[in-house]
């Protein structure tokens, strides 16, 4: 058996000691020694040592007092155990599979590209016009408080530090001090918040993230970059390229939370220029400090006149126009909105570049490149890659809400039901409207609230800069009048620059319907001259998942991403397909590089947008370590699948595919939707109702308050099932649709399908980590605690499909255990199951007694500390 890397065990062993300290000092050995017996029941367990049930017999009676602090223990040592593994990660450069990031590396992936008769020039092109958009959103799965991120990062720097292998032994102990100091802060602090975040909370979260870790990592990755372009092609990354940029949804997103507004999205606009601002300022002070130089270019000298420091007469002008940016942005914070804007307010990027460019061409023409090549190359990396808006803003809004907006519009001027009419109708008005002159919204209208809020957004829309904004996303997307009637909402509202209207594609029925709907709006002579060459779709994950299941909803995505590709294609356009992932794998989530080359030939084409949702962020973003490490993936991954697009799927093989998924939606949606025991099962052995008790992220947790299973959203349908281990979304249907492809005698197939077709690979990969993380046993023990007798039959039927399974993957992997090829992974969850066991078994006797007896404080305390615990443990929320 591979064990984890011995420096990671020292680290999770010494933080681990560290808690034990502290639980002692504040709670006396005794306690210790009570989590000791309980860590050991729950080890004793999994090595099936006993048979019978002394570790919840031992859970369930401890008091009502004692489960908050023993729920806490364990999840604090969860939360200790990913410290030490990401610091791991980052110093030894492994991936979120713990493969090796050398297999991904810039160099040797140039150097296997040349090999393959690629040239230097076309590897310097793809890298040159390459757009990777990394959309940051606020789904609520990141169960830690932000207070609490602070100290873990803290934890991870001082780790880093001990890595210095010159310190002393006093210096080591100061260090170890320090980390000590961060635990026991941890300790004493409240881990669930009190109350939901604001949009403006998220969004400020985001810009935390930047400041920590993406500011440092930015111009660190660039600068690798621009040594392996180098040597490999003879020529460095321009000062204005920036392969990978940064957007976010968090204050733009208002797809079924009302708590995001017109006034909102405002706010959170100004704030991420503030922030910019003050990033700059700080960067522009140490280039002031630094930049004493005399000798300057013809060019400088003309700007600056005769004076002895004339890099620094220069950036004394750029930072007082910051100064007057960020006070002017204070203002429109506080209400205080001026009818002009000063003079020297920064409005446009070049304002902001300009000046950097000058001071850096003239070190390089005066011989001062090292100079050059120092904190202002990194200035102007970070200026190309985050602007003076630091984050573009996604705006979301569901396709109803604009629905409704034309409804009521039409009904005001008397000119029908917008509502009632069929297709082309729409398609004709608002074509007609969209090439008009002529306003359409009477200036005395009053509509109901919703709509207001509709055109409210519009209008903050329209005030903005391009630079500020990414895309307008239209979740629910059905049909081509959606894209339409968006364009001529933001006419309306007197927006005139160009901006992407993206479909978002969600159910399987839409995506199979995705082609079409773009066929026909480039069928429009106005709407490719609206677009000027360019389209974006947006792919979803979550809900076609939730709605199909995930085998089916994986192939339906697939489908139709080749047939998006061709219909551009047949039109001229250049296609930019945005994949809405989550973490899990039942919401598309997954190691990025293999999610990347397992697209369809020809989706991959040097640009890609991907959300990046919760808890996610931090993982691949929060240490600017792991931030490089995760840009480098983005960016080689893009890259090979452009220069080296994985094959055409045999004939055979897309017949499997069709025969799988149709066999796995059947059986998912037979379960989901038909079985009347379905959903009070559902709702009885997992902590779904609860969950809305638990103060994650600004958005509800239903579309609808009064809405059941079908309003409920993919993030807490995921985290509902993986809180017990049943992992159900991530696998339901598979299995039959695999048994059944075993019974006829297609294993074969399928293993070639594995060997050459990255999609159908990735798949089982993911699939089989699942698996590895799934737990039938623990599932067992919820519905004993906690569902009626009479739903148990669906249970067991749900366990043995899981272990049959289970079975399955392993004949077809040729395998005798899971992860065989990846024992690093299945050790991980290994030598975490006995933290995590114990929090499965107090989580059931916490839902027990607060089903029984309501209301009671501390039990709700712990019970949702318990699924931060569990989240932590498995990695996965939502």
């Amino acid at each position: 058996m591979n064990r984890l890397h011995e420096s990671l065990r020292e680290n999770v062993r010494e933080l681990g000691d560290y808690l034990g300290q502290t639980m002692t000092h504040h709670l006396g050995p005794e306690f210790l020694e009570k989590i000791e017996t309980i860590r050991q029941l729950a080890k004793e367990d999994r090595d099936n040592v006993h048979t019978d049930n002394k570790l919840q017999d031992y859970l369930s009676s401890l008091s009502d007092d004692d489960l908050l602090p023993v729920a806490r223990a364990f999840n604090q040592f969860l939360n200790l155990a990913n410290i030490a593994e990401q610091h791991y990660r980052a110093r030894f450069r492994k991936t979120e599979d713990y493969r090796s990031v050398d297999q991904q590396s810039l160099l040797t992936l140039f150097s296997h590209l040349t090999s393959e008769q690629v040239s230097g020039d076309d590897i310097w092109q793809t890298i040159t016009d390459m757009r990777i958009d990394l959309v940051m959103t606020a789904h609520p799965t990141e169960v830690n408080r932000r207070t609490l991120i602070q100290k873990y990062d803290a934890i991870s720097e001082g780790l880093n530090q001990l890595d210095n292998g010159d310190l002393y032994l006093d210096q080591k102990e100061r260090i170890r001090n320090r980390i000590r100091q961060m635990i026991e802060q941890a300790w004493h602090t409240d881990e669930i918040r009190h109350q939901r975040p604001s949009p403006v909370d998220e969004a400020k979260w985001g810009f935390v993230v930047i400041e920590n870790s993406l500011w440092q990592a930015v111009p660190e990755f660039y600068r690798h970059l621009d040594n392996a372009l180098h040597e490999s092609t003879g020529k460095g990354l321009p000062l204005d390229c920036s392969p990978i940029r940064f957007c976010s949804w968090m204050g733009g997103d208002r797809d079924g939370n009302p708590n995001v507004t017109a006034k909102v999205t405002a706010e959170v606009l100004y704030l991420a220029r503030w922030m910019a601002a003050d990033l700059y300022l700080r960067d522009v002070d140490q280039l002031l400090h630094e930049l004493s130089m005399w000798r300057c270019n013809d060019a400088l000298r003309a700007r600056t006149g005769s004076t002895p420091e004339p890099y620094r007469v220069l950036l004394r002008r750029l930072r007082k126009r910051l100064q007057v940016t960020q006070s002017w942005l204070e203002d429109q914070l506080e209400g205080k909105h001026h009818k002009l804007p000063p003079e020297e307010l920064l409005t446009d990027n070049r304002e902001l570049i300009e000046p950097l460019e000058l001071c850096y061409r003239s070190l390089k023409e005066c011989d001062m490149a090292t100079i050059a090549n120092g904190p202002l190359l990194d200035t102007l990396r970070r200026a190309s890659c985050f602007g003076l808006h630091l984050l573009k803003l996604d705006i979301r809004q569901d396709s109803g809400r604009h629905e409704a907006v034309m409804t009521e519009l039409c009904h005001e001027l008397g000119i029908g039901d917008y509502k009632a009419w069929n297709e082309q109708e729409r398609q004709n008005f608002l074509l007609t409207e969209l090439r008009s002159r002529r306003p359409l919204i009477p200036d005395d209208w009053q509509p109901s609230a919703e709509v207001q809020e509709v055109l409210d957004t519009c209008r903050v829309v329209a005030q903005q800069s391009p630079d500020a904004l990414g895309s307008y996303v239209i979740s629910m997307a059905h049909r081509s009048s959606d894209v339409l009637s968006v364009q001529l909402l933001l006419k309306e509202c007197g927006y005139h620059h160009p901006i992407k209207v993206v479909p978002l594609f969600e159910t399987l029925n839409d995506l199979n319907n995705a082609a079409d709907v773009i066929g026909r709006l480039l069928r429009i002579e106005w709407y490719q001259d609206q677009i000027q060459g360019e389209q974006e779709v947006m792919i979803g994950y979550s809900d076609s998942s939730k709605d199909a299941g995930q085998l089916a909803a994986a192939w339906g995505q697939y489908r139709a991403q080749e047939e998006l590709v061709n219909i551009c294609r047949r039109y001229g356009i250049r296609l930019t397909l945005f994949h809405g992932r989550g973490g899990t794998v039942g919401r598309g989530g997954g190691p990025a590089r293999a999610a990347i080359l397992a697209q369809p030939p020809g989706s991959v084409n040097g640009s890609l947008r991907v959300t990046e949702q919760g808890e996610m962020i931090r993982f691949k973003f929060g240490l600017p370590e792991i931030a490089q490490r995760s840009m480098e993936i983005y960016v080689s991954a893009v890259l090979e699948a452009t220069l080296q697009p994985p094959p055409q799927p045999k004939k055979a093989w897309r017949d499997q595919m069709n025969r799988l998924a149709e066999r796995a939606l059947t059986s998912y949606r037979e379960q989901v939707r038909e079985n009347p025991d379905f959903v009070p099962y559902f709702r009885a052995i997992t902590p779904e109702q609860e969950l809305a008790k638990l103060p994650l992220g600004s958005r509800p947790a239903k579309r609808k308050a009064d809405g059941g299973v079908e309003s409920l959203r993919a993030i807490p349908w995921i985290f509902a099932w993986t809180q017990i281990r049943l992992m159900l979304p991530a696998w339901l249907g598979s299995d039959q649709a695999l048994a059944k492809a075993l019974e006829e005698d297609e294993t074969e197939l399928m293993r070639e399908m594995m060997q050459h077709w990255p999609f159908f690979s990735t798949y089982m990969d993911m699939l089989e980590m699942v698996l590895t993380k799934s737990d039938a046993d623990v599932a067992e023990y919820y519905e004993q605690t906690l569902v009626p007798e009479e739903l148990h039959p669906l249970g067991r039927q749900l366990r043995v499909r899981l272990n049959m399974l289970k079975k399955a993957v392993l004949h077809i992997r040729e395998q005798k255990i899971l992860q065989e090829h990846m024992p690093l992974i299945a050790e991980a969850v290994r030598v975490r199951n006995p933290y995590i066991d114990p929090l499965h078994v107090l989580q059931a006797e916490l839902l027990l007694r607060d089903r029984d007896h309501p209301g009671n404080p501390g039990v709700e305390q712990a019970l949702m500390v318990t699924m931060a615990g569990i989240a932590a443990g498995l990695r996965n929320t939502g």
